[in-house]
């Protein structure tokens, strides 16, 4: 699925579920437009780096919970990727799935309300 368009205008809102982030993006897939060999490892809701003048380089906002299908963005305090993205409150309902690295650093988290995050490519 692609939403949004190669030149890089946003046409739609991206809104993370669980700290309601919202912010315009400008692609929803693993390829972002007018880069060169960049795959990212899930689909993710992507906008044109506004501090950077060069059209290849992007911000990821988000993406999708693997378990729960909520958009979530990749604030720390809203999901992590392990193998698949997750939000925090699918990996806080089956912790003792994920490995004792990942238990361990969400043990030292308490639950948040709002956290909003992004992460640049």
């Amino acid at each position: 699925m692609e939403l949004g368009n190669t030149e890089g205008t946003p046409r739609e809102l991206f809104t993370c579920e669980l700290c309601e982030l919202t912010t315009p993006f400008t692609y929803y897939g693993q390829k972002p437009p007018n880069t060169r060999a960049i795959v990212l490892l899930e689909e993710c809701y992507v906008m044109k780096d506004p501090f950077s003048p060069e059209k290849e380089r992007f911000l990821v906002l988000g993406s999708t919970c693997s378990l729960c299908h909520k958009a979530v963005c990749v604030s720390a305090d809203c999901s992590l990727f392990y193998t698949k993205r997750f939000c925090v409150r699918c990996v806080r309902a089956r912790l003792e799935q994920f490995p004792p690295q990942i238990q361990a650093e969400l043990m030292k988290k308490k639950p948040t309300g709002k956290a909003p995050g992004l992460a640049t490519n």
